[in-house]
């Protein structure tokens, strides 16, 4: 997520072309991602939103590394993200499945897309109030690959039309509830691409891709779907170390 400028800064005319041109081939995959899902085409679909979700990883940290953050770039950030991680999993979700639930569908495809407004809207409310190292509620982003890792999964695996409602009802209302939550969750934004690294990280990353790419959607929506339940493993050691900080002193 882009970031905005620095408290007293002078405002700049113009935008920043490069952090502001990926959110827009951010914006671009996720309403690709709901025209072709539309159609049927679940697997550009889930990838056009993996698409999104990459672009939002770089536009913030390109935008710190040139010193091009900017209050426009923030709200357009978020607005893309609405799109991309809001508007885009729910209705690839409904397409797959939701659909053949009739109006309870759509209600849950929009009680995923509340969620992600209200989480988005919650994380630009409290901007730098809150810790840099966790995040408060599951991210959009995070949420909207577990909604898509899904689909390409069961679409891959060719699920039944029952099997296929049930997970898409359990994950949707997973993933919506785990945005408007407290629940804290891991940022990473501590690592710093910048540093050396021990050649055993780059063997690690490697083994990674390789096991990533012997089945992606399933490797992939293992991967969001345990981070997913990283968040109260998280809150719980969060609380067990005040309380013993609050001994201690």
């Amino acid at each position: 997520m882009t970031p905005s400028r620095r408290p007293g800064a002078r405002p700049r005319r113009g935008i920043y072309l490069l952090p502001n041109l990926l959110t827009s081939v951010g914006l671009f995959a996720g309403f690709y991602a709901i025209v072709v899902a539309a159609r049927g085409d679940f697997a550009a679909a889930s990838v056009a939103v993996f698409v999104s979700i990459i672009t939002d990883g770089l536009d913030g940290r390109i935008a710190r590394l040139t010193n091009s953050q900017s209050d426009f770039g923030a709200e357009y950030d978020s607005l893309a993200d609405m799109v991309a991680f809001g508007v885009a999993p729910a209705l690839v979700m409904y397409h797959w499945a939701l659909a053949d639930l009739g109006k309870p569908g759509w209600l849950f495809a929009f009680l995923y897309t509340a969620g992600a407004a209200l989480r988005l809207a919650r994380f630009n409310v409290q901007g730098s109030a809150t810790s840099k190292a966790y995040f408060q509620g599951l991210p959009s982003p995070s949420a909207a690959g577990l909604m898509v890792t899904l689909v390409w999964l069961g679409h891959s695996y060719a699920f039944g039309m029952d099997v296929r409602a049930i997970a898409a009802v359990l994950v949707t209302m997973l993933a919506a509830a785990l945005m408007v939550s407290a629940l804290r969750y891991h940022s990473f934004k501590e690592i710093d691409l910048r540093q050396t690294v021990p050649f055993m990280v780059i063997v690690l990353i490697v083994l990674a891709l390789a096991v990533l790419f012997t089945d992606p959607p399933l490797v992939l929506f293992g991967g969001f779907l345990l981070y997913a339940l990283s968040g109260p493993l998280v809150t719980l050691h969060l609380i067990r170390e005040r309380r013993r900080r609050r001994q201690r002193g």
